[in-house]
């Protein structure tokens, strides 16, 4: 059977919830994937910034192999193994007290939501609190996380959502300032906006936001799922601003392409939180926390914060040298290997063109390429990154304007 007969098939049988490329990954190595046809891609997209380490890691696959061969799953009725050398490994990487695992970021989300309303429920003995986000974040789909998530074009088919959200502005102080009552319990953020454009806070915006939330007693919470796990330079983003929050939540690379995500909080707030109050059958199993415990491991093995730090520098510099040659390319922002290049006009066909010459790159809004690569990439990378890029951005736009 052809991709195409392979494709229709999918088109039968799966949900339409997606608008696929045609292209049927089939296996990785590296920073490189391969299509069922053979064809190599450079990957600068990383499953949406989930393959830090790239593709075919024996060490991390043998570690997957023996933990299958042991135990996949208990339930949280019992302790294993995993799930503890996992809570403590992100938390001496993020300075928090307490570890939730759950199987995906929007659950992450979901449950950092729950454990601010449940803080703030045991100071007053009352419901109803009302929680300030920004727009153009995201933070999922499902109903929670999307009340949360600051774009209208995710929420008008599913309303109503959850009452007592308030949206703010990214590094506009007085926008949250305005938004604050005697009802706010929880501040939530992205450090750095992904899916809303590759935005980063500023450090006074972010320091401004924890003043508020420490005069008000109103717990803050970052949105690391897609910043975080190195993604900045630093483990967290957070981290990188000196700001620390009382939630986290982390997905993406935490697991490095197993399904897991967690939500960790300081101890002041995670002690809100008793039996019964939250729960998850398949979260924190044996088999993605030996992946969670393996990460870590190879992060310090593998040096992949100084990669980022070393490498940062001259992706920036290309990119930015790229940005200087078009008039059409407004500009390149972002942290680390977390970067954005927005344009006056839709990327999409650039993306398409791209793939045809071998490299994967994906859109962060209708006009922002978005470069989210693996985090062991090398400067070469980035050369052969930049000449594809320029090549497509080349062969679509510039062919258009002399047509």
């Amino acid at each position: 059977m052809n991709k195409h007969k392979y494709m229709e098939e999918a088109e039968k049988d799966l949900l339409h919830t997606y608008k696929r490329y045609e292209i049927i990954l089939d296996k990785g190595d590296g920073v490189y994937l391969y299509d069922t046809d053979g064809k190599q891609y450079l990957d600068f997209a990383a499953g949406i910034a989930v393959f830090a380490l790239g593709y075919n890691n024996k060490e991390y696959n043998d570690a997957l192999k023996v933990q299958i061969d042991k135990l996949l799953h208990t339930s949280n009725y019992y302790y294993n193994l995993p799930a503890i050398e996992a809570a403590k490994k992100i938390k001496s990487a993020s300075g928090m007290d307490r570890v939730f695992f759950t199987n995906s970021g929007t659950e992450a989300i979901e449950g950092a939501i729950k454990l601010a309303k449940k803080y703030a429920f045991n100071k007053s003995g009352e419901t109803g609190h009302e929680i300030i986000s920004l727009n153009n974040s995201f933070h999922g789909r499902s109903l929670g996380a999307l009340s949360v998530t600051g774009n209208p074009d995710y929420q008008k088919a599913f309303g109503p959502m959850i009452a007592g959200v308030k949206f703010a502005e990214m590094n506009d102080l007085d926008s949250v300032k305005a938004q604050v009552t005697d009802k706010t319990c929880a501040i939530i953020m992205e450090p750095v906006q992904g899916e809303g454009g590759i935005h980063p806070a500023e450090m006074e915006f972010l320091k401004g936001v924890k003043n508020i939330c420490q005069e008000n007693d109103i717990v803050l919470i970052f949105d690391e799922i897609q910043c975080g796990m190195g993604r900045t330079g630093s483990m967290f983003a957070f981290q990188d601003y000196g700001v620390d929050p009382d939630i986290i939540t982390c997905a993406k690379a935490l697991g490095c392409g197993v399904p897991v995500g967690a939500f960790a909080a300081n101890e002041k707030t995670a002690s809100a939180m008793t039996p019964g109050d939250h729960g998850t059958t398949y979260g924190g199993n044996p088999f993605v926390c030996a992946a969670v415990s393996k990460v870590f491991d190879m992060f310090q093995s593998e040096n992949v914060l100084e990669n980022v730090k070393e490498v940062t520098p001259y992706l920036e510099s290309e990119l930015d040298k790229l940005v200087s040659l078009y008039d059409f390319i407004k500009e390149r922002r972002g942290k680390g290997f977390m970067q954005g290049i927005e344009f006056s006009v839709p990327v999409g066909d650039i993306i398409l063109k791209a793939q045809e010459k071998g490299l994967i790159i994906i859109t962060a809004g209708k006009n922002v390429v978005r470069l989210v690569p693996p985090l062991v990439i090398t400067k070469e990378h980035v050369d052969e990154m930049i000449t594809k890029f320029k090549s497509a951005i080349e062969e679509t736009i510039l062919s258009t304007e002399k047509a």
